[in-house]
């Protein structure tokens, strides 16, 4: 390390920093305007509105797009050194490109390591109150009712529920299936199946069909008190609860859920996979944008910044459709979250190669 390693990992640092405050400044003067209305009719504190919504605001969205700040800062103090002719003094004084790119990717390393600890570890906790105020005061989210919920409670053991309320914990028109094998062994059902704790379950107007080969044991009963080891909130699965999670939370519930048969986890599968592919998105975005603006050129930093700003775009918008598409099915999520990083590597490569060779 010499100073002037430290002298561009500083520039880098800094500049990060402060167009992540500028930014985040403007986000959210934008949506105070946005909510503002909400806020009167609801007469929500300022206390609540500064502790648990925009304090918690700032650090989800900072690392949300930090790729995006990282490109951006790369390309606005790269192309004033360059502008600066520092650039062409470094490869006079002997300085290869691929040594004047050390500096930078080592400030790309401490920023993906904060972004990866703070994704997976310390964000999911500011999300769930910030989600909780949003529900609570903004826009209602949470479901009420599930329909047409079916898991595997345990090997062999599928249980199926038409409609379940989840404040009561209260399902109409259930069944409860246990095979061996492929075989069915027995099948109930009920007209009301209900909650009560401990994973302990009361299944009213029970009809219980047994069978054994071709001969079939029909049996009624008024009530039936088994335990299922599953609960009411496991069956309801939206798409903000993986926000909520920490790496470790999100991947035993995924394993959970994957073993319990339920097919509609692709939001939880493409939010851990972004969890890996915005951080490292770091790397490329920084390779991109020194690429693009280490060479002195006419235009100067203004047209590196509108190229940034374009690039800045489509980042964005094949990470939005990418996800809408694993959402739906059309794509895997992790294609959905890989594929911007894909995209932009393959575009950095070729330019890295033609700028390494002035």
């Amino acid at each position: 390390m010499t100073r002037l390693d430290w002298y561009i990992i500083r520039k880098f640092l800094g500049t990060f920093f402060f167009s992540l405050v500028l930014i985040l400044s403007i986000a959210i003067v934008f949506d105070i305007t946005e909510k503002m209305d909400d806020f009167f009719e609801s007469q929500i504190p300022l206390r609540e509105i500064i502790f648990d919504y925009y304090l918690n605001f700032i650090p989800y969205y900072m690392n949300m797009f930090s790729s995006l700040f990282i490109f951006i800062s790369v390309i606005f103090f790269t192309s004033k050194l360059a502008g600066n002719s520092e650039i062409i003094a470094m490869h006079a004084a002997g300085m290869s490109y691929r040594r004047l790119m050390r500096p930078y990717f080592i400030s790309a390393t401490l920023l993906f390591l904060l972004s990866f600890w703070l994704g997976g570890y310390i964000i999911p906790h500011a999300s769930g109150k910030m989600l909780a105020f949003t529900d609570k005061y903004v826009e209602h989210f949470s479901p009420i009712n599930a329909r047409n919920v079916q898991a595997e409670v345990t090997p062999g053991t599928i249980l199926y529920i038409e409609t379940l309320q989840q404040q009561s914990g209260t399902g109409y028109r259930a069944s409860l299936e246990h095979f061996e094998g492929k075989s069915l062994v027995s099948r109930t059902t009920c007209d009301r199946i209900i909650y009560d704790s401990c994973y302990r379950w009361h299944m009213e107007t029970c009809v219980m069909r047994s069978f054994e080969g071709l001969r079939e044991t029909l049996v009624e009963y008024p009530r039936i008190d088994t335990t299922l080891m599953i609960e009411p909130g496991d069956l309801f699965i939206t798409s903000e609860l993986a926000q909520q999670m920490t790496n470790p939370e999100l991947r035993e519930y995924m394993d959970k859920q994957q073993a319990r048969g339920t097919g509609n986890i692709q939001a939880f599968e493409t939010e851990y996979h972004k969890r890996w592919a915005s951080p490292l998105g770091a790397f490329i975005m920084t390779l991109l944008g020194v690429t693009m603006s280490s060479r002195k050129v006419r235009g100067g930093m203004g047209k590196n910044l509108g190229i940034g700003l374009v690039l800045t775009a489509l980042y964005i918008l094949f990470s939005t459709v990418s996800t809408t598409f694993s959402v739906s099915g059309v794509m895997s999520p992790f294609m959905s979250a890989w594929i911007p990083n894909f995209v932009f590597l393959a575009i950095s490569i070729p330019l890295y190669w033609q700028a390494s060779k002035y």
